[in-house]
């Protein structure tokens, strides 16, 4: 298309005559205005289209930027693991371990700090957690940390065959190193880590202060544990409603650590006295229903995840003891029902949700995170 500019200095220098130049105008005019009317409606502006993301399902996740955050954590995975050969063969376990924290810190100072990936910073904090955890372990231990934590684990009560003076060391130096970390790169993650690091120290405090807890005693400091993740995660929730902050994210995590840590020792009850008959089973998908019922309060799926294994061995147990299917038949039944309580609950969650709301308390329900559509 020909600029007004040009028209105007070919009309001055007797190129084309006004009457010329003003036909070429309404040409291009006619031509633009047929082939708007073949093009299809624009697209929704970002902060549209994100509303509208935001108002089918506000637990939204920020795993993958690119296909560049899966290459980018390939690479982490390869190096990680050569480098952590490499030095365990020639500086030993406790060494490896020490290294490799190193290593995440400064992979995270470019792919977390600089390029600001969403799953290499994850994988590189969750690889920094684990390594100086280890690290701190095997170096306030006089065994070597690596074969210190295989032997322990190699029994079935592992909590209780844990030195628990350098558990509680490692908890407590862990967690500090996550909230530095969290001070430099700001990943949300970081919380979780720090208080799950935080937990092993209480656990491991109270069994420094009382060898002789015994199995469910330690099941009961985990579900305390449970309880004041859960706490400090609906803090976060209820802080942003909307879902629109970094604190959502925070929250996310934080209730991905607090559900096992409420459900395992809740359940391990009945599976350790009940031995899985029919009132245990019974117990079991009505602990269920009511994690059911206060993730569709709080709109979080955790809890619900971690439950269904749980809830699979109960339900199997109860058609077990009917009788009514075939022995080779059962898992593929459990897991069917399963399959069909999950898509059910996540195609009427909104409905479902709405009601719950509708139930509480209205001081309480505005407090609670949701959609801006589900309360309209």
């Amino acid at each position: 298309m020909i600029s007004d500019e040009v028209l105007a200095l070919a009309t001055l220098r007797g190129v084309v005559t006004p009457e010329q130049a003003e036909a070429l105008r309404g040409l291009a005019r006619s031509e633009i205005e047929a082939d708007r009317a073949d093009l299809p409606p624009p697209p929704p502006s970002m902060p549209a289209a994100v509303a509208a993301a935001d108002s089918v399902d506000d637990e939204n996740l920020r795993f993958i930027t690119s296909f560049a955050d899966i290459f980018v954590t390939i690479g982490i995975a390869l190096f990680s693991w050569a480098v952590a050969d490499i030095v365990a063969h020639y500086l030993g376990e406790t060494a490896k371990w020490g290294v490799l924290a190193v290593a995440a810190w400064g992979l995270a100072e470019f792919f977390t700090r600089r390029r600001r990936m969403a799953l290499p910073s994850i994988v590189l904090l969750l690889l920094f957690v684990a390594a100086a955890f280890n690290f701190v372990l095997g170096f306030v231990t006089p065994d070597d940390a690596g074969a210190y934590l295989v032997r322990r684990f190699q029994h079935f009560g592992g909590w209780m065959h844990w030195d628990p003076r350098s558990a509680l060391i490692a908890g407590l130096a862990t967690a500090a190193l996550a909230a530095l970390h969290y001070w430099r790169f700001r990943v949300p993650i970081t919380l979780a880590a720090g208080c799950g690091a935080l937990s092993v120290a209480f656990v491991a405090s109270v069994h420094w202060l009382d060898p002789s807890l015994g199995g469910d005693r330690y099941n009961i400091l985990l579900l305390l544990c449970g309880i004041g993740v859960f706490a400090l995660a609906m803090r976060f929730d209820m802080s942003d409603p909307a879902r629109q902050t970094r604190r959502t994210d925070i929250a996310f995590w934080l209730h991905l650590l607090a559900a096992p840590l409420i459900v395992h020792p809740l359940i391990a009850a009945y599976m350790n006295y009940e031995m899985l008959g029919t009132r245990a089973a019974f117990g079991i998908l009505g602990i269920f229903l009511i994690f059911a019922v206060v993730s569709l309060a709080i709109d979080r799926r955790a809890l619900l995840v971690s439950g269904l294994t749980y809830a699979g061995i109960a339900f199997s147990a109860l058609i077990r003891q009917t009788g009514l299917v075939d022995f080779t038949r059962l898992t593929s039944i459990t897991v069917l029902t399963l399959g069909l309580f999950i898509l059910l609950l996540s195609a009427g969650w909104r409905p479902l949700r709405n009601t719950i709301l509708r139930l509480l308390p209205p001081a309480l329900a505005q407090r609670l995170p949701h959609p801006r559509s589900q309360m309209s």
